[in-house]
């Protein structure tokens, strides 16, 4: 069966819906308000919206601790309201991929509930029990700042249930042939429903083994493979993109010969465009993507910038880590687990010629490109909301009444806007960035265009351009006769680049070509050599055809 080729050339938008858009007034995002706002995200030029979890929850961590498989949250509307956003959708040609937590469930659900009231229920095995908290100890703790066990003792079962997550979030026993079953039939009603696929959480942590950490093994790449399977099999366009918060080497499994996941995060080169960015060299991007390995044809990386969650430097060594923190979240509560609880903007500053040098460094690389809601226009944070509550704050629309995000009175809201500071709404919003031609906003909008105008982005193998200056960042990405000379300068002065076919192995055969600016559209001359200055934080991208 052939594989569907649509996310190759996608862009995805990562949104959280109770922070979107508020169609009725209560103070929470919700999907009627979402599906108001199709046709800005189509403006945007963005190809497929990642929806972070709509189901019932108590909401303990943002819907990560699902209540209940088959429903829609009350906050944000009714199954119906989804149906509608799906037709909205494929009406403007996007696609919709919603998170799929299949390691855990809440506390609250009623699988949980039953278990835990009584030994002999069938949800019993629904979870993993031990007399003792002793079993697994090979596996670490992920949430090392809240959590001080994998093993929580509930006194209404008289047992300790494992989580690799919350002690709120008890993992599920993937042992157990009823859950895998289980998972299946989740999968079905949402794709049935018109979901064009799952983005599926913490995926390596499915199964439990005594004597390893309890991440990669091989009965979890089993049953992935046999989720691959079924989809292929009833859903052909659908996909499956995994967060595995891994190295490239164990990573790589993640795609099998593919027939597991179509596509996959590459968490390790996130913090290394940081590193890059702080350092001012190329060297730790081209450093991690050498040391990733090849992946089969069909399958596709995903690259961020930033997410829902603390930028997570567990993919650094600890020097890294440290030096990092204190470049970028000097103060403590900038800090998080083994990450960093910041927007994009923030960090860079709120300096506009970084983030726009950010994003084109994330266009430039193998994989598919993730905006997460906000960045766009480049939105502040507040580090002073709990846990990871200050990266999801309302999408600042405009300059009026609580950024344009909800009619309900400001103490009503989920969350306060961002009122005060550089990132303010009322100056910063997507409404004074329409108005602007010049704003980041209609800058990464053409950086949207040129990459779903070049296939190269999308399908093309890459190689590194090896003879430019240390703090210049060179790609040269290839697909059939199209060619992309991506170059960008990661430093706050100018930067003088000799560009030499003859001397540049990865340019051997194009001298002479003609070349494209390919931000403007411009003729470029041919490829020869050439010398010229990159001004600070400025990139120049070329198109020949081979």
């Amino acid at each position: 069966m052939t594989a569907p080729t649509w996310y190759k050339d996608a862009v995805f938008y990562e949104l959280y819906v109770r922070a979107f858009r508020d169609s009725n007034g209560d103070g929470h995002g919700d999907l009627p308000g979402l599906t108001q706002r199709l046709d800005y995200l189509q403006s945007l030029g963005v190809t497929c919206l990642w929806l972070q979890p709509i189901y019932p929850s108590p909401l303990l961590d943002d819907g990560y601790d699902i209540a209940d498989y088959y429903g829609v949250h009350p906050d944000f509307g009714t199954l119906d309201d989804f149906r509608r956003l799906m037709v909205a959708a494929k009406r403007r040609g996007l696609r919709v991929v919603a998170d799929l937590v299949v390691n855990h469930t809440s506390d609250q659900h009623p699988w949980f509930q039953a278990a835990r009231a009584d030994r002999h229920s069938p949800y019993r095995d629904y979870y993993v029990w031990s007399d003792t908290p002793d079993k697994y100890p090979d596996a670490r703790i992920i949430f090392l700042d809240t959590e001080t066990s994998n093993w929580t003792f509930d006194p209404v079962a008289g047992q300790y249930f494992w989580h690799r997550f919350y002690s709120s979030q008890p993992d599920l026993n993937f042992d157990n042939p009823a859950v895998q079953a289980e998972m299946l039939k989740v999968m079905a009603f949402w794709l049935d429903l018109g979901l064009d696929g799952f983005r599926v959480d913490a995926v390596p942590y499915l199964f439990e083994r005594e004597g390893t950490t309890g991440e990669n093994l091989p009965e979890t790449h089993a049953y992935l493979k046999r989720m691959r399977a079924f989809v292929d099999q009833h859903y052909p366009e659908a996909v499956l993109l995994a967060e595995a918060n891994q190295w490239p080497a164990d990573l790589r499994p993640y795609f099998g010969d593919g027939d597991e996941f179509h596509l996959a995060f590459h968490f390790p080169v996130m913090p290394r465009l940081f590193m890059a960015l702080a350092r001012g060299t190329a060297a730790p991007i081209v450093e991690i993507m050498r040391a990733t390995p090849p992946i089969p044809p069909s399958a596709q990386w995903c690259t961020f910038l930033r997410n829902h969650d603390e930028l997570t430097l567990e993919m650094v060594t600890e020097a890294e880590r440290q030096w990092l923190w204190n470049f970028y979240a000097p103060e403590p509560r900038m800090r998080q687990n083994l990450g960093i609880r910041r927007r994009l903007a923030p960090l860079l500053g709120g300096d506009w010629r970084k983030l726009e040098l950010a994003n084109a460094l994330l266009f430039s690389l193998p994989g598919t490109p993730i905006f997460y809601y906000g960045d766009e226009i480049g939105m502040g944070d507040n580090i002073w909301l709990d846990d990871r509550d200050g990266l999801r704050t309302p999408m600042q629309w405009d300059a009026g009444p609580n950024a344009g995000f909800s009619a309900a009175p400001a103490d009503k809201l989920y969350a306060p806007v961002i009122a005060s500071g550089p990132f303010a709404y009322e100056r910063v919003n997507l409404a004074a960035q329409l108005a602007d031609p010049t704003s980041l906003w209609h800058r990464l909008r053409r950086l949207v265009e040129i990459r779903k105008a070049h296939p190269a982005f999308g399908w093309g193998d890459f190689a590194f351009l090896d003879q430019l200056p240390p703090s210049v960042f060179g790609i040269m990405r290839r697909h059939a006769r199209q060619v992309v000379v991506a170059l960008h300068n990661l430093t706050a002065g100018p930067q003088t680049v000799s560009l030499d076919p003859a001397r540049e192995p990865a340019l051997a055969g194009l001298l002479g070509a003609a070349l494209t600016d390919t931000l403007t559209g411009q003729p470029a001359g041919r490829m020869e050599l050439r010398r010229f200055t990159l001004q600070p934080y400025a990139y120049f991208w070329l198109t020949a055809e081979a």
